[in-house]
């Protein structure tokens, strides 16, 4: 019942963020927003981590399971990834190059701020 409990404040959340997305009609996703909702009710206590901690841990070990229907739908897609492998294969490293310098700059900020 916990674990239900759980899940249910999760989807009530995103939930909320799809009809803020749909009434608003904004470009950010409804799943986006219930994402930063849900931040920064976990900020400012509204929900406390205990509420949530469970499901989030079945959600994250199980991650790897919600990038199959992605995959799937790639290969729909598979004659336009041959066509432009190459120029996909470049952006796909050079994001991944930008990506962990701009995580390992603003993990050393990070660093600096928290020893002061």
């Amino acid at each position: 019942m916990k674990l239900l409990r759980q899940m249910l404040i999760i989807l009530l959340i995103c939930c909320v963020g799809e009809i803020i997305h749909k009434l608003f009609n904004l470009y950010i996703p409804g799943n986006v927003i219930g994402m930063v909702i849900l931040f920064i009710c976990l900020c400012t206590g509204i929900i406390k981590l205990e509420m949530i901690s469970e499901i989030s841990k079945f959600l994250i070990d199980h991650l790897a399971f919600f990038f199959i229907p992605a995959g799937v739908g790639l290969v729909a897609y598979f004659d336009l990834f041959r066509e432009n492998w190459a120029a996909i294969l470049s952006i796909s490293f050079i994001v991944t190059i930008v990506v962990m310098i701009i995580s390992g700059h603003t993990v050393q900020v990070l660093r600096k701020g928290s020893k002061k």
